[in-house]
């Protein structure tokens, strides 16, 4: 998989909005956006309240459901949190933008995951956005073989550890 400002990296993301305990504050929710290499992390209380409502309008497109449900979910995001794509030089390379040159940091937030969740069902699959077997946090399924079924290592460990004291009782 590729990890780029529009793919995978904004996926992510929208795995760690969808994750974060509500209710957000500028102080919760710098931490991810540092993580995530968005630049304008210093967001106002009503921006941070549009990111919060956007995460729960992110949470339906994790887990297992038919394509065309998720294609809707994402199409509905991208409705919603895009602007016409263009090609920005702002750093003085061309890249491309799915927000409004002008737009404020929750809308390039918006603009960002709902591009990059896009650009995973297209690119990568659409079952690799999921939702952990044992804990149900959201992910991004970023193994090579696109059957990962835990958020984490330690998630996988404590359902196997789980498993086998459960048959080791009989």
């Amino acid at each position: 998989m590729q990890f780029n400002h529009y793919g995978v990296e904004a996926a992510l993301l929208a795995a760690g909005l969808v994750n974060l305990p509500a209710p957000f504050t500028p102080v919760t929710l710098k931490p991810l956006l540092d993580a995530h290499h968005v630049v304008a992390s210093h967001l106002t209380r009503p921006q941070v309240a549009a990111v919060e409502a956007w995460s729960e309008r992110l949470a339906p497109c994790f887990g297992p459901q038919a394509l065309a449900a998720r294609c809707r979910a994402v199409n509905a995001l991208l409705a919603a949190g895009c602007t016409s794509p263009h090609i920005s030089l702002h750093d003085g390379h061309p890249h491309m933008h799915y927000d409004a040159p002008d737009a404020d940091a929750a809308a390039r937030i918006q603009a960002r995951t709902a591009g990059g969740l896009a650009y995973v069902v297209c690119g990568s699959g659409p079952d690799r956005l999921g939702r952990c077997r044992r804990c149900d946090l959201a992910f991004v399924d970023t193994s090579r073989n696109g059957r990962r079924a835990y958020c984490t290592v330690r998630c996988a460990n404590n359902a196997a550890v789980a498993r086998h004291r459960d048959r080791n009782r009989l």
